[in-house]
Parts: structure tokens; sequence; C-alpha cells
């Protein structure tokens, strides 16, 4: 099986939220990080290259693929920001 690409990096969430091109785009990067923190209670953490999650869960689906996701996060794209969130679980 291969690996997942979209795991924990070490990379500064400041650093890349600063990179933002878009100004907006940039300033709304910079509310999610406090909202989501905030209503989180953890830190945030570059997943892959372009994910800002906090949190994490495992899973495992029934083809045996497993991996870690953050339990919330945000990317902000060029045409869009998306917003990520674990819906359903144990818990939510």
């Amino acid at each position: 099986m291969s690996e997942n690409k979209t795991k924990p990096e070490t990379a500064s969430v400041a650093a890349f939220v600063e990179q933002v091109p878009d100004e907006t785009r940039r300033g709304d990067a910079k509310a999610l990080v406090q909202l989501m923190q905030k209503a989180t209670a953890e830190k945030p953490t570059m997943w892959g290259t372009a994910i800002v999650g906090f949190g994490a869960y495992h899973y495992r689906y029934e083809s045996g693929r497993e991996g870690a996701a953050p339990l919330v996060g945000f990317s902000p794209r060029s045409n869009a920001c998306v917003l990520y969130g674990l819906l359903g679980a144990e818990g939510s």
C-alpha cells in the first residue's frame, strides 16, 4: 500500500499563512487559525503542504488502509477556503 501524502509536518503554520497571496484569504486564514485553535484547544499543525489542521484521529477502512487526519482544518486554496471537519464519528 502507498503511504499517505497528507500527514503532520514540521513546517511553520505562520509562514504558510503569511505566503497566502490574496490579502483577504490571508486574513481569513489568520482568523481561522485563531478560531479553530480556541475551539479545539489544539495547536495548529501543517498536514501535507497546504492543510492547517488541529488535533488528529486515526482511521481504518475495511480494505485495511489506515492513517491519521486532522479533527478539523482548512486550506486557503486560490479559489476558495476549504474547511475540513470530522462529522459522524464517535464523540462528535
